[in-house]
């Protein structure tokens, strides 16, 4: 399957399971407390780094792009549209990053449906992180959960090799008219915001590969503590982490 090809599935995807939520709106609703609360944890996860200057934008950036719980839906469409043309317009590489993260949105869309399906599951008296780490538990998919993880690093090390690619940076800002009137603004934007601030941490030294591996070990250990940490163990650090970003 080319890149083309896989984007639209991708997509397809998406679209497949926005629909059943609209059709369902108890699920809806659960799987946006999902998204918020995914969103309201990275931001607590990653607290300290949120306070550092020098790897703030770089940590906004993945909780905009990647875990924020905004309506995608403009960019999907984008991404529908002009799938078959992103080769004609981008590099390959660019390209390929195109196909990463439409196939991350779809695996994340896919796990926060069924984990808003397990959130309708539990008693709704119970703590949101009592909820949550049960809901996780329920939908399981552990390989899928390490899948979404991988993607992630996949994307900043994407973009941190385009900083180091001769030439990207204006053939980035020559495309930005033409890209805009493909119809392909919100890849533009993605990957111009990601230029910008990848290569901004990456002219301190080490400091790109500093922020990813932060990110790849903090992210593996909640994993961890997801699946098999004890449960009131697994809740009290949810909480806790939670709290830290209000």
């Amino acid at each position: 399957m080319d890149d083309a090809e896989n984007i639209r599935q991708s997509i397809a995807r998406v679209t497949e399971l926005r629909s059943a939520q609209a059709f369902a709106p108890p699920l809806a609703a659960a799987v946006r407390r999902i998204k918020a609360l995914q969103s309201q944890r990275f931001m607590g996860t990653y607290a300290d780094l949120m306070r550092d200057p020098a790897v703030r934008p770089a940590t906004q950036f993945f909780l905009d792009e990647l875990y924020s719980p905004g309506d995608f839906s403009a960019r999907d469409a984008q991404f529908v549209r002009i799938a078959g043309t992103l080769q004609t317009v981008f590099p390959r590489a660019v390209v390929h990053t195109a196909r990463t993260l439409g196939q991350l949105h779809m695996l994340t869309e896919e796990l926060d449906h069924a984990m808003g399906q397990a959130w309708l599951a539990q008693d709704a008296a119970a703590s949101e992180a009592a909820r949550y780490t049960l809901a996780w538990r329920r939908v399981g998919r552990a390989d899928a959960r390490r899948q979404q993880l991988a993607w992630v690093m996949e994307l900043g090390h994407d973009l941190t090799r385009f900083t180091r690619t001769p030439g990207l940076a204006t053939m980035l800002r020559m495309m930005r008219r033409p890209a805009r009137a493909a119809g392909m603004g919100a890849l533009q934007h993605f990957l111009e915001l990601g230029f910008d601030t990848f290569g901004a941490l990456a002219r301190q030294r080490g400091a790109v590969e500093g922020f990813l591996d932060t990110v790849q070990l903090r992210e593996a250990r909640l994993m961890e503590v997801l699946f098999s940490a004890p449960l009131v163990a697994c809740e009290t650090e949810l909480a806790s982490t939670l709290g830290q970003a209000r």
